[in-house]
Formats: C-alpha cells, sequence, structure tokens
C-alpha cells in the first residue's frame, strides 16, 4: 500500500509540477501579448500624437495665413479709401477752379455788355444831342 500511496504521491507532484509549467507557460505568454499590447498602443498612441502635431501645425498655419490675407484686404481697403478721398479732393479742386473761371468769363461778359450799353447809351446820347441842336 505505501507503493500505491508514493506512487500517487509522484502522480501528484507530477501532475503538479506540469500544471504548474503549463501556469508559467500561460503568465509568460500573457506577459507577451500584454507587452506587445502596450507596444501597439504606443506606436498608435505615437503616430496619433504626430497626426495631431501636424494638425496642429496645418490649423496654426492656416490661421496665421488667415490673419495675413486679412490684414493685406485692410491695407487695400485703407489704401482704396485714402486714393477715392484724393480723388474727390482733386475733383472738388478742380469744380471749385472751374466755377471760378466761369464766374470770372461771366463777370468779364457782364462787364463787356455794361461797357457796350453804355457805350451805346453815350452814342445815343450823343445823337440825341445833335438833333437837338440842329
Amino acid at each position: 500500500m505505501k507503493k500505491i500511496i508514493l506512487g500517487s504521491l509522484a502522480i501528484l507532484a507530477l501532475s503538479m509540477s506540469v500544471s504548474c509549467r503549463d501556469a508559467a507557460d500561460k503568465a509568460k505568454s500573457a506577459t507577451e501579448e500584454a507587452g506587445d499590447a502596450l507596444e501597439t498602443a504606443s506606436e498608435e498612441l505615437k503616430e496619433a500624437g504626430k497626426d495631431l502635431e501636424e494638425t496642429g501645425e496645418g490649423a496654426i498655419d492656416a490661421a496665421r495665413e488667415a490673419s495675413e490675407n486679412a490684414m493685406e484686404a485692410v491695407e487695400d481697403a485703407a489704401e482704396s479709401v485714402k486714393e477715392a478721398g484724393q480723388e474727390s479732393i482733386d475733383a472738388a479742386k478742380k469744380t471749385g477752379e472751374d466755377t471760378m473761371d466761369q464766374a470770372k468769363e461771366v463777370g468779364n461778359d457782364v462787364k463787356k455788355a455794361a461797357n457796350d450799353a453804355a457805350n451805346k447809351a453815350e452814342q445815343k446820347a450823343a445823337e440825341v444831342e445833335k438833333a437837338v441842336k440842329h
């Protein structure tokens, strides 16, 4: 019976040894799988970080470009307003000068007409005086 007990203990020890080895192998395999999963996750996080960085740089570049375009548009608008204002001033000056020239011409015409009328009146007066004397 001793042999049976010892044989049973040997079988039990052998099965526990196999069971422990199997458990150790499974634990090692699970550890390796977990390491692989962590490595994969790390690589994916790195890629996501790169993508995020590129997206951020793109957004910053787009914002910078939009800002520059807006500044150029404001500068162009200011220049257009300045040019329009100068053109208005120049047109007003020209209109004023033209009006002054026309007023001078009208004044000269009135003066000439008044002189002509005075000369004609003087001639008529001289004719009337001559007619009255004769």
